[in-house]
């Protein structure tokens, strides 16, 4: 067995600014910030989404369109989100770093549409993680911070809780993550990261 780093993406390797996002929204649908949350980003919506109630990108967005009641197709919704979304250079020099330590892996509270074209939303991630490893919460069946999630990630990769790293920048997420025995850091800033990446297989390797 080895080591696994379990990274977020939205706030930790990229800015996400969600209002960037929702103003694009706006603009498609015609519905402000206080509708769109009322349809959709919400329990029956985007967080069953996200615990992966939807098995697919395609169901996925004809959920999204009745709920919205505006067709909008997948590559100017994916742009949308796209659009959000600023690469930290700093932060993937930590997954870099992991990398050559051990295995690393993407877990992001997203649904299947996203999922599905992470390689096309962060393509940054891609030489670093893997087409494979670039995973949405709805692949898991759960959302963080449900424990269930941080659980089927271990049994996804075989590898025992306390040889998992997790970085958050949500502290409720962190304690699911730490729940069930994995050692994790609620992300501050990239030098922060890195040495907790650092310190977690330091300690690895003195046991």
């Amino acid at each position: 067995m080895g080591l696994l780093f379990v990274f977020d993406m939205d706030d930790v390797l990229y800015d996400y600014d969600w209002r960037v996002r929702m103003n694009g929204l706006r603009d498609l649908t015609g519905h402000d910030f206080t509708e769109l949350r009322r349809r959709w980003w919400n329990d029956e919506g985007e967080w069953a989404a996200e615990a992966g109630h939807w098995p697919d990108g395609e169901s996925y967005l004809t959920a999204w369109t009745a709920a919205i009641g505006t067709e909008v197709d997948t590559d100017v919704w994916l742009a949308n989100r796209g659009s959000a979304m600023t690469v930290r250079p700093e932060a993937l020099a930590a997954v870099a770093r992991a990398r050559e330590l051990g295995r690393v892996t993407l877990l992001t509270n997203n649904g299947p549409l996203v999922g599905e074209n992470l390689s096309t939303l962060a393509p940054e991630l891609v030489p670093l993680f893997g087409v494979e490893h670039l995973r949405s919460s709805s692949y898991y069946g759960a959302r963080k911070p449900d424990p269930r999630v941080f659980e089927n990630v271990l049994r996804e990769y075989d590898e025992p809780a306390e040889h998992t790293f997790f970085a958050d920048d949500m502290a409720v997420n962190v304690e699911g993550a730490r729940s069930v025995g994995i050692t994790s850091y609620l992300y501050g800033d990239a030098a922060g990261l890195l040495a907790a990446v650092e310190d977690f297989a330091s300690a690895r390797a003195a046991r």
